[in-house]
């Protein structure tokens, strides 16, 4: 069966499971530093979907091994401008958050394309 994670379970990643579960992609792993969060997030959309009739594994996890082996990857992982912050500085502190993630999703899913 595919897999696919998505790191970062806020708003975009969320509803990027959403889709893939209603076009009944794979099975989904949800990704998040929140504590709680993402297990949240997979039990709503396990719900949501079986009123659609889709019945596909949703994970919800604090860390990345239950990602091992994933198809696909998707890091909407990150944190928004705040007021105040240029742009400049929203760089640099996703950038380092990408860094930290892709290195996880390299270890458990070293062939992602």
């Amino acid at each position: 069966m595919a897999k696919i994670t998505i790191v970062g379970a806020g708003g975009v990643g969320i509803q990027t499971a959403f889709l893939a579960g209603m076009r009944n992609l794979a099975d989904l792993v949800l990704v998040d530093i929140v504590e709680g969060w993402p297990q949240g997030k997979a039990l709503d959309l396990q719900q949501a979907l079986a009123v659609a009739g889709v019945n596909k594994k949703i994970v919800g996890s604090n860390d990345y091994e239950p990602s091992q082996g994933s198809d696909i990857v998707v890091i909407t992982a990150g944190l928004p401008r705040k007021p105040g912050m240029s742009r400049e500085d929203l760089i640099k502190i996703n950038s380092k958050i990408m860094q930290d993630v892709i290195s996880k999703v390299i270890k458990y899913s070293p062939h992602v394309p």
